[in-house]
């Protein structure tokens, strides 16, 4: 239990730090403003439900953005319910809106990765910002995104890539299982300092649903080419682009932008395991994770349950009872990680559901990822319909 105790501490150690640099984007820029170009790109599979409330909120903050020229592409990816139909109405009726061409999927190639490479090679201005058709953005997202790019860009580290994480949205118990540890993982494992003195690839991080790239260092790096068969962009680009020699960074964005990723556990699944795997690389990291997940995380609380059944008669240890040095490492275990979700429950807005059931959200996650290697190496990674 003592190592459980230092794992969680470490944590817990990291997460504050690193929250304290992991910042919003500020509300007007530190240096002279010039405006930009930029497109923001939409890949849209059967996004009836989704395509219409993304793209007229991208346009009120564009509306909102007096020194940006803004252009929102979508690329129809086959979609087979009324999304054309929705975008054609849009298109008419705004002339920022715009269509990219379509081609058909060669082999090889993901969906949604073929879809952004498409839009950024199509699109003409300085920057590409890719985004999902289910991300909403506020009035004050693009003009803030631009100061944040700003304040954390420098002639030293000119920035390639910034990637905003959005206000992760959840309304089942299922969902707030886990996604919240979207947070929980990024901030308790990525060194953010190293991420912000080195180039180093693995010391980088991007969210799917908001990547704004330079789109002449995008190109240089091979777009989204240089990901083709990959479900993770948010893990895979970034490092694209530190290996071309560019600089990366991420900011919060829960103050400018939001997302419902999933409804229900059953989507939750489904989502999760198309790419947790590939969000690790490799079995070892995989081992190791499960090893600090459950060793480190879970079974503490494992621990003083027993005590607890021990403690009302439930269990009998007879003289086998639980050292007290053990118990107190797993209570304080606890109270770390607990005092950690709460931390971050409060700063990201986050459903307080998933904080007492830490645990088994963290059990959870450990079976989606298995699944997903499973899932990776039987080549049955599904999403919208299509195998990748």
């Amino acid at each position: 239990m003592i190592s459980a105790l230092a794992i969680s501490a470490f944590a817990l150690f990291l997460g504050l730090r690193n929250l304290s640099i992991f910042r919003i984007a500020p509300t007007s820029s530190p240096v002279e403003d010039e405006g930009w170009s930029v497109t923001v790109c939409i890949p849209a599979r059967n996004e009836a439900g989704n395509i219409e409330a993304c793209i007229r909120s991208i346009l009120v903050a564009a509306d909102a953005d007096p020194k940006g020229r803004t252009t929102v592409m979508v690329y129809d990816d086959g979609s087979t319910d009324a999304t054309p139909d929705i975008l054609a109405s849009l298109i008419e009726e705004d002339a920022r809106v715009v269509a990219a061409s379509v081609e058909n999927l060669p082999d090889g190639w993901n969906g949604k990765q073929h879809g952004c490479d498409a839009m950024g090679r199509q699109a003409t201005s300085d920057w590409v910002l890719f985004t999902d058709a289910d991300v909403r953005f506020e009035p004050d997202s693009l003009r803030r995104t631009r100061a944040a790019l700003l304040a954390q860009s420098s002639a030293s580290r000119p920035l390639g890539l910034l990637s905003a994480f959005p206000q992760e949205q959840t309304g089942t118990v299922g969902e707030s299982l886990v996604v919240p540890l979207i947070h929980v993982i990024l901030l308790s494992y990525l060194p953010f300092q190293r991420m912000r003195r080195t180039l180093d690839p693995a010391a980088s991080a991007a969210c799917g649903q908001f990547i704004l790239c330079r789109r002449t260092a995008w190109l240089e790096v091979g777009g989204h080419g240089a990901i083709r068969n990959s479900m993770h962009d948010g893990v895979r680009l970034p490092r694209i682009f530190r290996k071309g020699g560019f600089a990366t960074d991420v900011f919060d964005g829960g103050d400018i932008v939001s997302c419902r990723m999933y409804r229900g556990f059953g989507e939750t699944w489904h989502g999760f395991t198309k790419n947790a795997y590939e969000g690790l690389g490799n079995p070892v990291l995989l081992v190791l994770l499960t090893v600090l997940h459950l060793g480190g995380q879970v079974a503490p609380w494992c621990v003083l349950f027993i005590a607890a059944l021990g403690a009302v008669g439930v269990l009998d240890f007879g003289d086998a009872a639980i050292p007290a040095l053990a118990l107190a490492c797993a209570g304080g275990a606890v109270a770390t990680q607990l005092l950690l979700r709460a931390r971050l429950a409060s700063r990201f807005r986050q459903s307080w559901v998933g904080v007492p059931l830490h645990p088994i959200g963290l059990i959870v996650l450990t079976v989606i990822q298995w699944w997903s290697l499973r899932l990776h190496l039987a080549g049955r990674r599904t999403w919208r319909g299509r195998v990748a």
